[in-house]
């Protein structure tokens, strides 16, 4: 018998997916990684170092992605809502896996403040379901948007060489866009810009911090 969910009961299934995802390992992607057989590339330490900063940031995005998505999917009003969040979030544990891989290739770590990263992210997305699937889709948007744009500045700061971190880079653009159309069409409102300055403002703290913690 198929049970139907309060958003009680969703809120606490999300917070113990929380915990999962912000301070253990990624689940299983449902994709191979992109990087497949591509030859690692020689890095001297200043560029490994480099490549591990930029990779920790976007395993970063990803967690905000994944709590972004768990908020919003546990306050949608729509079941649509609700489906497309979680289908877009499946996606998301894809390239939250295939940074950690990265990042294991490169003798790193994810960032230390990820849970912090994850509780905010929650909260932004819990806000905009319940503030209607319209706004909560408009955040799916345009943050689909500015991940899209940094993915692209990250590909042009890579080394030329490290093909195994630009397929995943490319595969995971080429993701944020299909979410940002998914959400387009099932009805996204445009954000005020002062909410996506701000939007803007946020991540790019976060960026500057998971580059390093």
């Amino acid at each position: 018998m198929d049970r139907n969910y309060s958003k009680i009961d969703r809120l606490i299934a999300s917070f113990d997916e929380a915990l999962r995802i912000s301070t253990g390992e990624a689940p299983v992607p449902f994709r191979d990684n992109p990087a497949g057989d591509i030859a690692p590339a020689e890095l001297d330490d200043d560029q490994r170092r480099h490549v591990a900063g930029l990779m920790r940031i976007n395993h970063s995005g990803e967690i905000c992605a994944q709590a972004l998505y768990a908020g919003q999917a546990a306050t949608a009003h729509d079941d649509a809502t609700r489906e497309a969040m979680q289908l877009a979030a499946d996606e998301e544990i894809d390239h939250l896996s295939w940074c950690e891989d990265r990042l294991k290739e490169l003798n790193s770590q994810p960032s230390l403040l990820n849970p912090f990263w994850y509780a905010g992210s929650f909260a932004i997305g819990a806000i905009a379901g319940i503030a209607g699937d319209e706004w909560s889709l408009g955040f799916v948007k345009e943050t689909e948007n500015q991940v899209e744009a940094h993915l692209a500045d990250h590909l042009e700061r890579l080394p030329e060489s490290d093909g195994r971190s630009q397929a995943i880079l490319d595969q995971m653009k080429v993701d944020e866009a299909k979410h940002a159309d998914m959400a387009r069409e099932a009805g996204a409102r445009e954000l005020p810009p002062p909410i996506r300055r701000a939007m803007a403002f946020t991540a790019d703290i976060m960026k500057s911090l998971a580059y390093r913690i």
